[in-house]
């Protein structure tokens, strides 16, 4: 059987960018995701609050008896506190198998075998979170401003209140944020998607019941520093103009968040890693 030499070729094909790989796990995520039709049944019911507010929106415009229903700007902080436990479900039901799955699945090095960073990975599945949390938090709630001035038939609201698009912004990020952070990291700390689940949701209820605890044990909130959601809670009230709700200073809330993020993301980078192999 005759053997051709082909020698050696110029490769013909194209050429990824580099640092885009991320965008094709992101995209396979995204898409796995969405065909799960219970999960599309969660997303509808969390825009359920949406519609309510625009209803009472649309009522405040068009009848004058209805006026004290008209929107305020601690309207739309109370409809981002309001998204707060759809956060939480989406959050627990995307993120828990994200990386513990991987590393169940032995995945992980797999991915990081092929010309894919770790960074790159962790952007890849934070995204996949974030692309969700956004979709129930900051784009219903620029929905709901923009559905004001379709009403109202001016933009005379969001003038007076043109603090509000940033406010929702940020506020928006940080909520995002801390969220999908603290569940990647937990998620790379195990194999097991239920019990990362059941992880966050501990934490969750254990820093807000200490705190609590706490509050009623002294009669005064100056622990709220102790849970990252309760912290959260008093920044958006700075972040909105509102007087703040618990007995700490914005800054050490502000801290609080920050440095919950920064140990989640530290915490990713050590446990996300190639294994060097040496022959």
């Amino acid at each position: 059987m005759p053997i051709h030499d082909q020698g050696y070729r110029r490769y013909l094909g194209t050429r990824a960018a580099i640092g885009r790989s991320w965008q094709v796990m992101t995209r396979a995520g995204v898409l796995s995701i969405i065909s799960k039709r219970q999960f599309l049944g969660l997303m509808l019911f969390a825009w359920a609050p949406f519609v309510v507010r625009a209803v009472q929106i649309y009522v405040s415009a068009t009848f004058a008896q209805a006026s004290f229903l008209a929107p305020k700007g601690e309207t739309f902080r109370e409809f981002l506190d309001q998204q707060g436990a759809f956060v939480f479900f989406v959050t627990i039901w995307v993120g828990a198998g994200l990386i513990a799955n991987d590393r169940r699945a032995n995945a992980l090095q797999l991915y990081l075998s092929k010309p894919m960073t770790s960074a790159e990975y962790i952007a890849g599945k934070l995204a996949i979170l974030l692309v969700f949390l956004v979709g129930v938090t900051f784009l219903p709630a620029m929905m709901l401003l923009v559905t004001q001035a379709m009403f109202a038939g001016s933009l005379t609201f969001i003038r007076n209140n043109i603090y509000l698009i940033p406010a929702i912004t940020l506020f928006s990020v940080a909520q995002v944020l801390l969220a999908s952070t603290t569940m990647l990291a937990l998620s790379s700390l195990s194999k097991s998607s239920r019990f990362v689940a059941v992880m966050y949701a501990g934490l969750f209820f254990f820093t807000t019941a200490l705190f609590n605890a706490l509050r009623g044990i002294t009669g005064r909130s100056t622990f709220a520093w102790l849970s990252p959601s309760a912290s959260l809670e008093q920044l958006g009230d700075l972040i909105f103009r509102l007087e703040p709700r618990y007995q700490v200073s914005p800054v050490v809330a502000a801290l609080t968040v920050v440095v919950a993020i920064v140990v989640s993301i530290c915490i990713l980078t050590r446990r996300v890693r190639g294994v060097e192999i040496v022959t």
